[in-house]
């Protein structure tokens, strides 16, 4: 195969594997068989090795399998600072919170919300530039996170490459925020193999989802059967968002994977309603959760009222 011809190929193996990994985590709904994908992936990764020397591997789906170990993880600035939830503890709270905001917006503007399940997992800031995964942080503290690039990239779920839509061109830098988490099943299953091979149990998904971000080795990272659910898109030049249900929306056409769970109200008191729902429903679901978020749906309304 001459250079031409191969580098060709590599990049159709590289949208035909990315696909295939969309049909399979996104949507639920594969359209090949698994051997059939191992081929695809086999052959990428030996053109890749053929032709290493003109070859970016940085978006390559042949990286999920993890790299060489790291001495360890440096530290990186997040484009925009990770905020902290403020916590409501009773409906009381969260009837000033919708005080709060109706003083602040006067008597002509209503606020509606979207409420979604709040997963007991571990926040991280997904960097793309020009469409492309670049970096991948931990929260941190909220500034400043490590940087787990080579760990988060493992994770099949997480799109290496934004596809473009007819009326967002993606240039520059854009922060995607999520929750990574180990299902309830995962982590029992990772717990039997832990004892199976005389290494310590975690004591719950949370920390096995921590953990299993940050081993220095991505090898063992890629090993552990870690999810993500993504909520916030931040920067990226071009038409913004109006709201935060469309930011869920657009997430979802691209790729990422969003919860089920949210949805858009029109009161605090559907809000509430809302907690109730999810709160009966809490032991049903194949995650930990540990409470609710509500956010104002409005951009412009959440740029007048500042945001924690």
């Amino acid at each position: 195969m001459d250079r031409e011809t191969a580098l060709q190929r590599i990049e159709e193996l590289k949208k035909l594997v990315e696909y295939h990994n969309r049909r399979y985590y996104q949507l639920d709904d594969p359209e090949i068989s698994d051997a059939e994908y191992d081929r695809l992936m086999a052959e990428l990764a030996e053109l890749e090795l053929a032709w290493a020397d003109e070859t970016d591997l940085s978006a390559s789906p042949t990286q999920r399998v993890g790299a060489e170990p790291l001495d360890a993880f440096e530290t990186r600035p997040h484009l925009t600072p990770m905020l902290s939830l403020a916590n409501s503890l009773t409906e009381e709270d969260i009837h000033e919170f919708g005080r709060r905001i109706s003083s602040l917006l006067g008597p002509d503007q209503q606020a509606a919300f979207v409420v979604e399940p709040k997963l007991d997992g571990v926040a991280v800031n997904l960097i793309y530039e020009d469409g492309t995964l670049s970096m991948g942080l931990t929260r941190g503290d909220g500034t400043l996170g490590e940087d787990i690039s080579r760990n988060l990239k493992t994770i099949k779920s997480i799109p290496a490459v934004i596809p473009p839509l007819k009326d967002r061109q993606l240039t520059g830098p854009l922060e995607v925020r999520g929750e990574v988490f180990l299902s309830i099943e995962a982590f029992k299953a990772l717990n039997r193999r832990q004892e199976e091979e005389g290494k310590p149990t975690f004591a719950n998904p949370r920390n096995a989802a921590s953990g299993s971000l940050r081993q220095i080795d991505p090898r063992v990272s890629s090993q552990r059967p870690l999810d993500i659910y993504c909520y916030s898109i931040i920067g990226a030049k071009g038409p913004g968002f109006d709201s935060q249900w469309e930011i869920l929306g657009t997430l979802r056409e691209w790729g990422f994977p969003v919860n089920t769970l949210a949805r858009r109200v029109e009161s605090i008191d559907d809000c509430i309603q809302c907690f109730h729902e999810m709160e009966g429903r809490r032991k049903e679901l194949p995650y930990e959760i540990d409470g609710m978020v509500i956010k104002v749906d409005s951009c412009a309304q959440q740029k007048l009222l500042g945001a924690v």
